[in-house]
């Protein structure tokens, strides 16, 4: 996922961003794919890879985008039709793992939050 990913107002090497890699590699199975349900509107990687998503215009990598705000209850977003995640400037890690696993498991079967 990391290697078709694309960032707005992030970079690869943003804290959040390597925050939100360290969040995905200790989630279980059964959340990766809420995860993945979240940003893409499937629950499984697609048989070319993630280098073969599809977004509302055809292929669409998976972008990381920055949200500004200082409101850490903020929840993390999801759009299923730009395979995207909204991500607001948690301070920590632990924020970011809370806030991230509250959004995917309270939108679970909607598809937005």
């Amino acid at each position: 996922m990391k290697a078709n990913t694309e960032y707005s107002g992030y970079s690869g090497s943003s804290p959040q961003v390597l925050w939100l890699w360290e969040v995905l590699e200790v989630l279980d199975n059964s959340e990766r794919a809420e995860f993945l349900q979240f940003v893409t509107g499937s629950s499984k990687v697609p048989l070319d890879g993630f280098k073969g998503l599809i977004g509302m215009r055809g292929p669409q990598k998976f972008t990381i985008a920055k949200i500004k705000s200082d409101d850490i209850m903020r929840l993390p977003s999801g759009h299923t039709c730009f395979n995207q995640l909204d991500l607001p400037e948690y301070p920590s890690k632990e924020i970011l793992h809370e806030r991230l696993l509250l959004a995917i498991k309270e939108t679970k079967g909607f598809g937005f939050a």
